[in-house]
């Protein structure tokens, strides 16, 4: 991991641009900035770029059905300005992934993880680890190719880490809300 790494935040999820679900096919939980909390490092200085990581909706509680609330999942998460569309404002936007024979996994229109929507629930997120730059895209099916293989990256790093990655969904799984 970069020294820079892991980066702790804790926030509210609100409503984005309603690109990932509808443009995009890959949804993802937009971070309030208002109530936004980060430790090892602040915000702003956080590089753009696309990142992997671990994810938890809600409180943690036992699992005893397909819901994903309160569970630690792996996260592709883009950090940046979406420079495919232009975005003035710095976002923080993860893709929670569930496991490949989870019923929400291939229920998107490319086929990625569709959860509920979880507006106003508090999300706790490790940044561990750095996969790509933030580029722009010529057309939308390449930014999806793109998308679809940071997934697949964040899969890989999720289920292969060891040590500070680790200690970083532990601290996701215990994590308290704001």
């Amino acid at each position: 991991m970069s020294s820079d790494l892991p980066i702790r935040m804790v926030s509210r999820i609100v409503r984005g641009f309603g690109r990932g679900s509808k443009e995009l096919g890959i949804p993802t939980a937009n971070l309030s900035k208002q109530d936004f909390a980060c430790s090892l490092g602040e915000f702003e200085s956080l590089p753009t770029g696309i990142y992997w990581g671990f994810g938890r909706v809600g409180e943690p509680r036992q699992q005893d059905d397909d819901s994903v609330l309160g569970r630690v999942l792996p996260a592709a998460i883009s950090v940046g300005y979406n420079p495919h569309y232009k975005n003035e404002e710095k976002t923080v936007e993860p893709h929670l992934i569930v496991e490949s024979k989870h019923p929400r996994r291939h229920a998107s229109a490319t086929q990625e993880t569709l959860l509920a929507d979880f507006y106003d629930e508090t999300i706790v997120l490790s940044i561990c680890g750095f996969i790509r730059d933030e580029l722009p895209f010529e057309g939308v099916e390449k930014l999806i190719e793109a998308i679809k293989r940071d997934i697949q990256a964040t899969e890989t790093l999720a289920a292969n880490c060891d040590g500070d990655a680790l200690a970083e969904k532990e601290w996701v799984a215990s994590a308290s809300k704001l």
